[in-house]
């Protein structure tokens, strides 16, 4: 018997890898990075965190003057001068000097001029001197022997100069002028008592002749 033939029976299949016409595979997709990677994400901006004040303990007595950008909180002597941006003072510290700052703080003791655009005394707040500022608030039981002037610009220490030479140059002129009238009503009273002299004199002559 004859078998079929299989000349006329298509071949077996290419392989895919030689087959040009195959349609080329889709790119894998780029790993993702876990969660917690730090590379992920870019890190957020740390917040700004407040400046820490400068602290002068109860123990510390300071002579001189202080000037900072920052934050001053005394607790103990100072005595001088303080330009500070908040300056606070604790209820043991004493100040003997003029203090300026934006804020001001007062729980102890201040000898001296006060300058700040805001400015609050507390109950236990004892301050001798003038206070210049734009806002102030005073507790009850607070000591206050001085003072108080509203400014716009209160840390202008040209301005309370100005203000006290102006007040002083008032007064000098006053006194000056009171003292000028004075001279010059105790000048006019000799002049009067020397022409009441003569005039008596002129009589007296005029009645001798006529004797």
């Amino acid at each position: 018997m004859f078998s079929k033939s299989k000349i006329n029976e298509p071949g077996p299949k290419q392989s895919s890898a030689l087959d040009t016409t195959a349609a080329p595979k889709p790119a894998a997709p780029a790993p993702v990075p876990p969660a917690g990677d730090s590379m992920a994400q870019p890190a957020p901006a740390a917040a700004k965190q407040k400046p820490i004040p400068s602290v002068l303990g109860s123990d510390l007595t300071v002579t001189g003057n202080l000037r900072t950008t920052g934050d001053i909180q005394v607790e103990g002597t100072v005595k001088g001068d303080i330009r500070a941006h908040l300056l606070t003072v604790g209820e043991q510290a004493t100040i003997e000097g003029e203090i300026i700052a934006d804020d001001i703080v007062i729980t102890g003791r201040v000898i001296g001029k006060v300058r700040g655009l805001k400015v609050r005394l507390t109950s236990t707040a004892r301050v001798e001197g003038d206070i210049i500022h734009k806002t102030i608030a005073i507790e009850s039981g607070a000591h206050f022997e001085g003072s108080v002037h509203r400014a716009e610009d209160p840390l202008a220490t040209g301005t309370g100069n100005k203000t006290a030479a102006a007040s002083s140059g008032n007064s000098a002129t006053a006194t000056s002028g009171a003292r000028a009238k004075t001279a010059a009503s105790t000048g006019a009273a000799p002049r009067k008592a020397a022409d009441a002299d003569a005039t008596d004199k002129a009589s007296e002559k005029a009645s001798d002749k006529a004797s």
